[in-house]
């Protein structure tokens, strides 16, 4: 049986070359004309694009996405009846990377000792260190655990959340979500990992920020429905011990006119965490393909009930 692979992404020259190299057998590449979209059964597609388009592909069996979040597929108004798998197990290095680059700068005051070299100041700043340093991460999935791994060789403490407090030899610690208020008054930095689910929405409400620790850093990789944006930035107008690091909004990009902008205890970044890289996702695609031809168990089959 011959399949139809509508590819539906904003690098779609970079995809075509990579999946040609796999020669996967009785799958055709078509563009995205309208009859295509009727046509193909199976997509790799940015869930973003895809998500309009849904309705009328009557012969859609399967959606493999490009990112690891599939929000957008999950809030039709109508629920998929097609098979949908995400990406996983290749963000964790990245994340850590997006996550330590930025607590190395800040407690090491990188930032400050630049602005002396172009002064020409040589002045020693306040030491401090990530040893000894509690590690909240939320989510202790592969990026969890990465995260978790990466901080044992700073010597910092991780602890970790999850739904129901399941055990990862990564934590020192796992605790349920019901015990996050407890954890957050003890952690130093904490992490959002978590995908988005009418759960976590909203989760950290105010009082939830109001139990952050003096110069606490809350940063932020999951889903930015996690908290309110505007609440987050009253909170950080009042405690500007408080550091946050975001990389994911709502709304996106974030509106130039927003206050959090200009605050200075706010780092923002454009979404860059951890891209998909089209050589990593045509490799798992072409893994799931075999097994989508074979009758096989695709791998990272989004629940649709849990939402991720």
């Amino acid at each position: 049986m011959s399949h139809k692979l509508l590819l539906l992404t904003r690098e779609n020259d970079k995809y075509l070359p990579l999946l040609q190299q796999y020669d996967l057998p009785s799958l055709s590449v078509v563009d995205d004309q309208p009859e295509h979209i009727n046509h193909a059964d199976i997509w790799l597609a940015e869930p973003g694009l895809a998500a309009p388009l849904v309705s009328v592909a009557p012969q859609l069996q399967w959606i493999q996405s490009t990112f690891a979040g599939v929000d957008k597929l999950m809030q039709l108004r109508r629920p998929l009846t097609c098979q949908l798998t995400n990406i996983k197990q290749v963000f964790g290095p990245l994340m850590s990377e997006y996550v330590f680059g930025y607590l190395l700068s800040i407690y090491r005051q990188q930032q400050l000792y630049h602005q002396q070299q172009a002064a020409k100041v040589w002045q020693e700043g306040r030491y401090t260190t990530l040893q000894g340093k509690s590690l909240l991460v939320l989510g202790t999935g592969s990026i969890g655990t990465h995260l978790a791994s990466t901080a044992r060789h700073f010597g910092m403490r991780a602890i970790g959340i999850n739904r129901r407090g399941g055990a990862n030899a990564a934590f020192e610690h796992v605790a349920d979500i019901s015990q996050l208020s407890a954890q957050l008054q003890h952690a130093d930095v904490i992490v959002n990992a978590l995908p988005h689910t009418p759960q976590t929405t909203r989760l950290f409400d105010s009082n939830m920020l109001a139990l952050l620790k003096q110069n606490a850093i809350f940063i932020n990789v999951g889903r930015g429905s996690i908290v309110d944006i505007n609440l987050l930035t009253q909170f950080l107008q009042q405690r500007n011990d408080v550091t946050a690091i975001l990389d994911v909004f709502e709304q996106e990009p974030l509106n130039s006119e927003h206050l959090l902008w200009q605050l200075p205890n706010a780092i923002i970044t454009p979404h860059i965490a951890a891209p998909s890289f089209p050589e990593q996702v045509v490799a798992i695609f072409a893994e799931n393909y075999q097994r989508f031809i074979q009758g096989d168990a695709l791998l990272n089959r989004v629940d649709m009930e849990a939402g991720y």
